[in-house]
């Protein structure tokens, strides 16, 4: 009876962590394609899940950082959408490539024309970024979602570290560190290869040395099995001598 009480206890604590927890999977995130460098360039995904039974989402703005303003920005043409890019004069222009730049954009918006998000779904809406920020470790996009019956909810508040997570948390980018080429991809050897005297990589030799070894192996066995094999043979010949004069 007692094993019986704590196993429901268990089942309804369960059921109660899991009602608690799954709104927060449920809100509108950002997500890089690979990695988000610092100083390079990235395809970032923001993904929009519908939390109404009832309506469609219709629209999706989000709002780039004014703190950290990007020269480039380019969305992917999505069926069923249409998108608007608005661009802003920049208080403090940028320089990108040698070149100055005074605006940037700072909004984009996707209007459903069709059904947009229909209730059970998700969809990804992936921009191109950068260049990103060398001096920031993160970078916070506000969102706002429509729905067919016209309610509006506010992705917009941001999350502090060691507090809990807000009721509409803002997406957020988390920025890796920056590599050589500042295009968040890594070079062709690898970082950790290292290039020997001949221009092999440690990776290049080992594996080379490792074929070598199954080789040198195999011949052995090779050898081996031919050895055994002559010795059966005359074993099975001096037998059957033995039995014959017998």
């Amino acid at each position: 009876m007692k094993a019986s009480r704590i196993a429901a206890a268990t089942v309804v604590a369960g059921s109660a962590v899991l009602a608690l927890s799954a709104p927060a999977f449920a809100h509108v995130s950002v997500q890089p394609e690979g990695t988000a460098a610092k100083g390079g360039y990235a395809v970032v995904d923001f993904k929009v899940p519908n939390e109404r039974d009832d309506a469609s989402t219709t629209k999706i703005e989000v709002n780039l950082p004014a703190d950290h303003p990007l020269a480039s920005v380019m969305p992917q043409p999505i069926p069923g959408w249409k998108v608007a890019v608005t661009k802003s004069k920049l208080a403090k222009p940028l320089t990108m490539h040698g070149e100055k730049i005074d605006e940037a954009v700072t909004k984009v918006t996707w209007t459903a024309d069709g059904k947009g998000i229909e209730p059970g779904y998700f969809q990804k809406f992936p921009l191109s970024l950068g260049a990103l920020p060398e001096d920031a470790d993160q970078l916070v996009f506000k969102a706002i979602q429509t729905y067919s019956n016209k309610e509006v909810v506010r992705w917009i508040e941001v999350p502090q570290e060691g507090q809990d997570e807000p009721e509409n948390p803002a997406p957020v980018l988390e920025l890796s560190a920056a590599t050589d080429d500042h295009h968040g991809s890594a070079s062709a050897a690898g970082a950790d290869d290292k290039t020997d005297k001949t221009g092999k990589t440690e990776k290049t030799a080992a594996a080379e040395d490792s074929d070598s070894g199954t080789d040198t192996t195999a011949r052995v066995l090779g050898v081996a099995g031919i050895v055994i094999g002559v010795a059966g043979v005359a074993y099975g010949i001096f037998a059957g001598r033995r039995r014959t004069t017998a």
